[in-house]
């Protein structure tokens, strides 16, 4: 077990203690962040799996039980669960997590937020959508999120690259 895991899993520990002192839409990202972490640690698939359902149910039950908190923490829980179920996508390969991460994100496009709409760009290029794709990857490269070299070395988008709307994209952003 390397010190990275040991210290995650002393972390969530913790975590899982003030748990039992009451539940906090914040106390709930970070046990949820925490379980991520050990999915990308982990090695053994089936661990992998446990994290990531713990770490959706944690994600799922703060984003409803607390009916105030700010919209950057919501925001913040939602996109942590999309990342989760684009993790489960990554490791399972079923287009049903991909599906599931649009579900969540499509109705908060309103924000504007650029992780929302790269996030949607991701989930509609695993499920080999290049046209919605390419109209989420257009929003996310007018937000003030976009991270041209997160564009350019994702493997969600590579089959992209020699595509003219594509390099557009990245052309625009270089100037």
């Amino acid at each position: 077990m390397t010190l990275d895991t040991k210290q995650v899993i002393v972390r969530i520990g913790e975590t899982d203690q003030l748990f039992l002192n009451g539940n906090t839409p914040e106390l709930a990202l970070e046990r949820a962040d925490l379980r991520l972490q050990l999915v990308t640690l982990s090695q053994v698939r089936q661990e992998q799996i446990h994290f990531l359902q713990e770490a959706i149910v944690l994600l799922e039950q703060a984003r409803i039980e607390f009916e105030e908190m700010p919209l950057s923490l919501y925001i913040n829980l939602s996109l942590d669960l999309a990342k989760a179920y684009m993790m489960f996508f990554e490791i399972t390969k079923e287009a049903r997590y991909a599906i599931i991460t649009r579900q969540i994100l499509k109705p908060m496009t309103r924000f504007g937020h650029g992780d929302i709409l790269f996030a949607l760009a991701y989930a509609y290029s695993a499920n080999n959508e290049p046209a919605l794709t390419r109209h989420w990857l257009t929003k996310y490269s007018q937000s003030n999120e976009f991270d041209l070299e997160l564009l350019q070395q994702h493997h969600a988008f590579e089959q992209y690259h020699a595509l003219d709307w594509f390099q557009a994209i990245i052309k625009s952003k270089m100037h």
